[in-house]
């Protein structure tokens, strides 16, 4: 056993559920109590075991605890002990991930905590003999220091102290782990990939290949993978890809599908297939997948890379920063606890992902969102050649490994962007990845939102703040921002020809909004407002004075755009309070006085500010040009990167705003013929870090038709495009032959496939699950819709009769959060431990572990959830939907449903609506072993949606009482094996 801590009396350890708690006493006694009286208890107790602190302090009604916490959390010693590991944030979870049995585990009372404990430290003891063992000791001084509550305990275990020996790995070291870290190489670019073709036979073969004798074998599986092998085909015309769209059902096995004919042709042809997905729990679902093509990890990683955006990646520069900041302070240091940690971490991460890859996704929830902001690659903030440890930087090594890669996994808007560099005529995109001839596109339905969120402009508030921050720096505040001066000083200093262009830069960028600019606009607008009869007129608080002596043009505009959507919203209402909760929005044209005069004066100033980055960037390259036989490498790599980064970081969004700005005054009447081909709107919300009282505002334009650019900048260039999904089409009447052309028709209208030359070919895989049989289908129809209370009985009624495995889901936060503060402590009392994102404080991907993890726990949710949840087996068993999706009746959608619904706008949102029902019902039956029910508690659905579940389902309406009755049988009988019960009438 582990060395035991130096305290005599055992800590007590404490299970935080809504309500009721499991408490150890140091006493050894296990108590049951309610949530108010454990954290009386805790007061005169030393501190506990726990695991997920704040969680649990949220739980016991308790503020939140402050870094270094005093409560010994098990997950803390966990991510020491285990770095590179992911384990659900509970009692279960972190149990089995020790390898405890489940009958050992049980109900997961606090009893269990102690055993984990010695668990851990015994493994920490086990690992003393090695360097990891030496690490650990120099990191846990360290940690002791800065009042780790584990400190002492860990020590003990090791046999350490302080001072350790000179021939040790001191602290200091230990945590500046970026010097331990392994360098990348530079490889000779790879040529350009040739063009041979991939058969069926021959993807078919493939697939048996990565499947083996001994895998399930799938009706459609084989026929998918023959058809995905088109996209791969030798392109025959410029500018006319072979796009694919094949629509898979649930269970059908699409991932090795397209991986089999995208693997060989990439084998083949010396070339990258980038296969792209929505979200990254499905980025590492593939990425888990191919472990059947390459079993080997080594070898696994030569051919597979994952790429994200750089903010997702630890920056070792920000790292080595905030190590140096937390090392001046004296006392206990939570950010050194956070910190020596994340040194762990990074020594044995695979690539540096913070969100969503190895570091485990409660580590923000432990620590602060901040501190993994604080460390993050920020947008535009590297600095390339310059940084001392470029050559060890994680996103580098991600961007090297896909230069050579087989297969890439990225994500829709990593993919866009990429491709949006290209067309512009970038010519160093390519200097940082290889632009792709072959794509695949998995959860394809999303390919016209992620293209809206790529191809759009937001000229707010905030983006042009952050300009203006990325461009002047901090202005005086306490910050570590480093302006584009600090940034390119040591390049241009001394030369005339760039510090003339960078001065013009930085004085120009004055026209954006000042620090303080929310708080003034604010002030702006309650004085403007009209009081209420009967009420003194507000007074505006005197605003700080701006550094800027002349009018800020951009604030100016910014304050005409926010009194036009306040007077054309209730929010503007003089009834109304002046401070406006939610999102407001509306129509740009007809214009409000005086905003086209403040447009144009806005788009000089920005004119003067794209004409000196212009100027500025030129004479970099040309600097590149006159110097090419006297730089040396590292110089010539930042000039280009500088440059890289100012075209992407700043001129773009300075271009595309100057471009919608001289658009403003284009007066549109509503009576010209034909679809706009943008659509501009203004809107106010509230954003986060903004003071109660401020709000943001800005000018917006989408594409009306997004899968144009999609189009244009990616599937034109590229030879070939497959685009998969489950649910790619919506059918209404099925085994109607019109009906089903039509429905292909939309498929390829939202996926852009109709803007390119040659049709695409059509490929349809049914599911392989009997739904029939392994699943209901209800809808409630005495649940009042505008009840709170009674939506909140019927989520309880269906989960308390589920037993458990519930995934609840809505379509607006505020009646999540409503239905979990009545849901949770019944549920609790009942057995059945309740999580909600939007509540519980922890990151999607979590909240998902532990739902998989505990198979009695239900799960809150919104449109994050219904897409992007893939639990297989009991722990999913009941899918309780609160309403009808239908779209948000937003302007955009206003102007979508009348331009693109070829004059049928209802069932433009019908159909919208029906396939997130179908992607609801999608999270139900994963395997063929699955058995479950969906419900809809909405007596409003009309019958026309309910061609959004599989065939073979039939849909019930019936009250609550009878829902339950039905819910009940059916997963009895599924339990007891039985499932010859007749389907609902």
């Amino acid at each position: 056993m582990a060395t035991p801590p130096p305290s005599t009396d055992m800590p007590p350890a404490l299970v935080a559920r809504h309500g009721t708690c499991s408490l150890l006493t140091s006493d050894g006694e296990l108590l049951a109590v309610p949530g108010e009286e454990a954290a009386r208890m805790l007061r005169d107790m030393p501190p506990p075991l726990v695991i997920h602190a704040p969680l649990t302090a949220r739980r016991l009604g308790l503020p939140p605890q402050p870094q270094p916490t005093a409560w010994l959390d098990l997950l803390e010693l966990f991510l020491f002990t285990m770095p590179g590991r992911t384990v659900p944030p509970t009692a279960r979870g972190l149990a089995l991930a020790l390898g405890l049995d489940a009958a050992r585990i049980g109900k997961a009372e606090a009893d269990l905590l102690p055993d984990l404990t010695d668990i851990l430290l015994d493994h920490i003891a086990a690992l003393r003999p090695t360097p990891a063992g030496e690490e650990m000791a120099a990191l846990a001084v360290r940690m002791d220091h800065a009042g780790w509550a584990w400190g002492p305990s860990v020590l003990a275990t090791l046999g350490a102290a302080h001072p350790l020996p000179a021939e040790s790995l001191q602290p200091g070291d230990a945590i500046r782990v970026w010097r331990r870290l392994p360098k990348w190489e530079e490889t000779a670019p790879r040529p350009a990939p040739s063009s041979l073709p991939v058969s069926v036979a021959d993807a078919r073969r493939r697939l048996a290949e990565m499947l083996g004798t001994q895998a399930e074998s799938r009706a459609g599986q084989a026929d998918f993978a023959g058809a995905a092998s088109a996209a791969f085909a030798p392109r025959l015309t410029r500018g006319d890809p072979h796009m694919v769209l094949a629509e898979a059902g649930t269970g059908t096995g699409k991932t090795l599908g397209y991986v089999a004919p995208a693997s060989l042709w990439a084998e083949r042809n010396g070339g990258s297939v980038w296969i792209s997905t929505y979200t990254r729990h499905l980025q590492r679902q593939i990425e888990g997948e191919l472990a059947r093509l390459h079993p080997d990890p080594a070898i696994r990683r030569q051919h597979v890379v994952l790429r994200k955006g750089r903010e997702n990646y630890l920056c070792l520069l920000n790292m080595e920063e905030a190590v140096n900041v937390a090392g001046n302070r004296g006392g206990p240091s939570g950010g050194i606890v956070a910190l020596s940690l994340l040194a762990r971490w990074a020594g044995v991460t695979a690539d540096g992902d913070l969100m969503g890859g190895d570091l485990p996704g409660w580590f923000g929830d432990l620590f602060g969102r901040g501190t993994l902001a604080g460390v993050a690659d920020r947008r535009g903030e590297c600095i390339h050649g310059a940084c001392p440890h470029y050559q060890r930087c994680f996103v580098e090594h991600s961007i090297r490994r896909a230069r050579q890669a087989d297969l890439v996994i990225a994500n829709h808007a990593l993919v866009m962007t990429q491709a949006a560099w290209h067309a512009m005529g970038d010519d160093t995109a390519s200097d940082e990845d290889n632009i792709p001839t072959r794509y695949v596109f998995d959860e394809g339905h999303h390919v016209m939102d992620a293209a809206d969120s790529a191809f759009s402009v937001e000229l707010s508030g905030l983006e042009a703040a952050e300009l203006r921050r990325w461009l002047l720096g901090a202005e005086g505040a306490r910050s570590r921002a480093r302006g584009l001066k600090r940034r390119l000083d040591d390049l241009v200093v001394g030369d005339a020809r760039l510090e003339s262009p960078l001065d013009a830069v930085l004085q120009a960028a004055h026209a954006l909004p000042a620090p303080g600019w929310s708080g003034r606009l604010a002030n702006m607008l309650r004085a403007s407002m009209p009081s209420p009869p009967g009420e003194a007129a507000p007074t505006a608080e005197a605003p700080p004075t701006p550094r800027d002596t002349l009018p800020n043009p951009c604030e100016q505009f910014l304050h005409l755009l926010a009194c036009q959507v306040l007077a054309r919203s209730r929010a503007g209402d003089p009834a109304q309070p002046h401070t406006m909760p939610g999102a407001i929005e509306c129509d740009l044209h007809p214009l409000a006085e005086n905003v086209s005069p403040a447009a144009n004066t806005l788009a000089r100033a920005l004119d003067r500010l794209s004409v000196a980055l212009r100027t500025l960037i030129d004479r970099l390259l040309e600097r590149l040009d006159d110097e090419s036989g006297d730089l040396d490498p590292a110089t010539r790599e930042r000039i280009e990167a500088a440059v890289r980064t100012m075209r992407r970081r700043a001129l773009s969004r300075v271009d595309g705003w100057s471009a919608m700005l001289r658009a403003i005054g284009e007066v549109r009447d509503g009576t010209s013929l034909g679809a706009p081909q943008y659509v501009d709107f203004i809107r106010m919300d509230r954003r986060e870090g903004q003071r109660p009282g401020e709000q943001d505002v800005g000018l917006h334009r989408h594409w009306l038709d997004p899968t144009i650019p999609f189009a244009t900048v990616l599937a034109a260039p590229a030879h070939g495009v497959l685009i998969t999904s489950a649910t790619l089409r919506d059918e209404n009447a099925k085994g109607d032959p019109e009906e089903a052309e039509r429905a292909w028709e939309a498929a390829e209208a939202r996926t852009g496939a109709s803007h390119l030359p040659s049709p695409a070919l059509r490929a349809a895989l049914a599911s392989p699950f009997d739904y029939r049989h392994q699943s209901r289908a209800f809808v409630v129809t005495d649940v009042a819709h505008d009840d709170i209370g009674a939506l909140a009985a019927a989520y309880r009624t269906l989960f308390l009769t589920a037993g458990g495995g519930g995934l609840g889901l809505f379509t607006a936060i505020s009646r999540l959060r409503a239905v979990h503060r009545r849901l949770s402590q019944p549920l609790e009392e009942a057995g059945i431990p309740l999580y909600a994102q939007h509540v519980d404080g922890m990151d999607n991907a979590t909240l998902v572990d532990i739902f998989r993890s505990e198979e009695n726990s239900c799960l809150l949710g919104t449109d994050a959830m219904r897409d992007g949840v893939d639990v297989p087996g009991n722990a999913l068993r009941l899918v309780v939907f609160e309403r009808v999706p239908w779209p948000r009746p937003d302007i955009l959608h206003r102007e979508r449903r009348t331009h693109l619904s070829h004059g049928a706008p209802g069932e433009y949102d019908d159909r919208i609506a029906r396939l997130r029902l179908r992607q609801a019902f999608g999270r139900l039956i994963r395997s063929t072993g699955d058995r479950g029910a969906f419900v809809l508690l909405d007596r409003r659905a009309p019958s026309r949606l309910m061609s959004a579940f599989p065939d073979g389902v039939a849909v019930h309406r019936a009250g609550l009482a009878e829902t339950a009755r039905e819910l009940q049988a059916f997963l009895r009988a599924s339990a007891d094996g039985e499932h010859t019960m007749p389907p609902a009438p």
